[in-house]
């Protein structure tokens, strides 16, 4: 690997785990470490990069306000933490980020969301849309409605989940290790660093340990299932030591991590997810305009289609065909059948007075669309 994935990344969603942020021993937020963390983040955005960030330590923080004893919790104690602790999460996010007057919004997730087609499109078009608007999207785990079943257990893989479902460029777990070993460098001192990883084999899933804080949840066995769904969505996932301050310029500036490198990048990824992977509901029929501007990479506008055959839902494959029947290709539709039909051959202005409401301009936009 030739140039750290940092430096070129174009979004970034970083992961900070309750070790990290919570003084174990107090129960407080680490506020200098915060802010450190969040100069970086502003050296990011300087440069152009959009910034998540996916945050442990609500129930951490919480317990103790709440006289909740040290050792484990029962899942309503945890939620009722959680309650405690996240107001005083957000608060510190909030004061961290506005020292650079930057925007901190608190967005609550859980396995659901990820899962269900409707709540998977309207987490991803807050989080896209908050971006947008140059605000930090600041993620915990719901832990205050989640049940044992529908958890995500751990921030890993809601970090890995939010990086797929943003197209980010880069993900970064940091860790109180500096990266994977062939075995726990805290018990074998022979243990071999292994700088990058570009095909998570049997082998490197059995180098991965259990457990390693009492403050946080997850291991190194999270942060392998964490970096298959990254690197499944070309997204790159660096594990690296996050306890010193400024962790993120101490990892752009070549501080020592393992790199998953993904044989593709996000938008390559998830087009060949789309050309691929989904089973089509219905197709839109184009005019010739239409056809030339997704020939040339634009989006899909009402105005272009003159017909809509088949029932699908937002969020739902449809095919793209000309006036002869020619399929030209296939893409995730921003409406579902009814109101596509009624804004059909209609200018993007027209929505909003159609269908009572101001949705997006376009039918299919040109991230959710492949062109055959």
């Amino acid at each position: 690997m030739k140039a750290n994935p940092l430096r070129q990344a174009k979004r970034v969603v970083v992961k900070i785990g309750s070790s990290l942020l919570v003084d174990e021993s107090s129960g407080h937020v680490r506020r200098k470490w915060l802010e450190t963390l969040a100069d970086d983040i502003a050296v990011l955005r300087q440069r152009g990069a959009d910034v998540i960030v996916v945050t442990s330590g609500a129930i951490a923080v919480g317990r103790r306000p709440l006289g909740l004893k040290p050792g484990p919790l029962r899942l309503d104690e945890k939620q009722a933490a959680a309650a405690a602790g996240q107001i005083r999460l957000a608060h510190a996010y909030q004061e961290a980020l506005a020292r650079h007057n930057i925007v901190a919004a608190q967005v609550l997730l859980t396995l659901e969301d990820s899962e269900n087609r409707n709540r998977y499109l309207n987490a991803r078009n807050t989080l896209i849309t908050l971006l947008a608007q140059g605000a930090v999207p600041v993620i915990n785990e719901n832990d205050t409605v989640a049940t044992q079943e529908i958890r995500f257990g751990d921030n890993d893989r809601l970090a890995a989940r939010v990086a797929e479902m943003t197209g980010a460029d880069v993900l970064v777990l940091f860790s109180d290790i500096d990266g994977l070993y062939t075995n726990d460098p805290r018990k074998n001192p022979d243990a071999e660093f292994l700088a990058e990883i570009r095909e998570i084999t049997p082998k490197i899933e059995a180098m991965a340990g259990s457990v390693g804080s009492s403050v946080g949840s997850g291991g190194m066995v999270t942060k392998l299932i964490a970096a298959r769904i990254a690197m499944g969505a070309g997204c790159k996932m660096a594990i690296g030591l996050g306890d010193a301050l400024n962790p993120l310029a101490r990892l752009e500036n070549g501080g020592r991590c393992t790199w998953f490198i993904p044989q593709s990048e996000p938008r390559q990824a998830r087009k060949s997810w789309i050309a691929g992977a989904l089973s089509v509901s219905g197709t839109l029929v184009l005019d010739d305009g239409a056809v030339t501007a997704l020939s040339k990479g634009r989006s899909l506008l009402p105005a272009g289609v003159v017909k809509i055959d088949g029932q699908f839902q937002k969020g739902d494959c449809v095919a793209f065909a000309d006036k002869a029947g020619r399929v030209l290709g296939r893409g995730l539709v921003a409406y579902g059948a009814d109101e596509a039909k009624r804004i059909a051959g209609r200018k993007s202005g027209e929505i909003e007075a159609i269908l009572g409401y101001r949705g997006k301009e376009e039918l299919v936009h040109r991230d959710d669309l492949v062109v055959e």
